[in-house]
């Protein structure tokens, strides 16, 4: 039951985070959307027991890539002046109660959905990063390497096309 509600929870975060980074007229709105997004993912991965990768989820795109968005966003430019005048006085404390509501009942739902149990020596969980390794570097090798040279490849092609002028010129 509590994962139902957890679920439930976070896919409409999700998917208010996917209509407000494709409707918001504002780019960094819309990023912050994308991270909702994000988030929420992070929240379904957990849930399913893939830590690891909720962890990466959390680490990579929802850090890495959302500060190099939200950094092209701020390069680019978007310098127009909003109206910060308050349309709705009750908004904000309305706002502030849900965000309390909401933070409580999902760590109420954490504390009784997080178990742990014994796992033998040895034997691997799903999800953890031992499991992950051992399949990557037993069953997966081949195209894990495969993949690591292919962008091997692309990054010094990349840095070869940037020397590269088109006028026959060269540096």
């Amino acid at each position: 039951m509590v994962e139902l509600v957890l679920f439930v929870i976070f896919a409409i975060c999700a998917l208010f985070g996917a209509v407000t980074m494709v409707w918001a007229r504002n780019p960094v709105y819309s990023a912050l959307g994308l991270m909702l997004t994000m988030f929420s993912l992070a929240v379904f991965y957990v849930s399913n027991a893939g830590h690891f990768v909720a962890v990466v989820q959390v680490i990579v795109y929802a850090g890495a890539v959302m500060t190099l968005f939200l950094f092209v966003i701020m390069l680019i430019g978007v310098d127009k002046a909003e109206d910060r005048s308050e349309t709705l006085p009750l908004q904000r404390p309305a706002a502030l109660v849900l965000l309390a509501l909401f933070a409580a009942g999902v760590l109420v739902a954490g504390a009784r959905a997080w178990t742990t149990g014994y796992t033998a020596p040895g034997e691997a969980v799903n999800g953890t990063i031992e499991a992950i390794g051992s399949r990557l570097f037993d069953t997966w090798l081949l195209p894990f390497e495969v993949t690591a040279l292919l962008l091997i490849i692309a990054a010094a092609g990349t840095i070869a096309l940037a020397f590269f002028r088109g006028d026959g010129e060269e540096g």
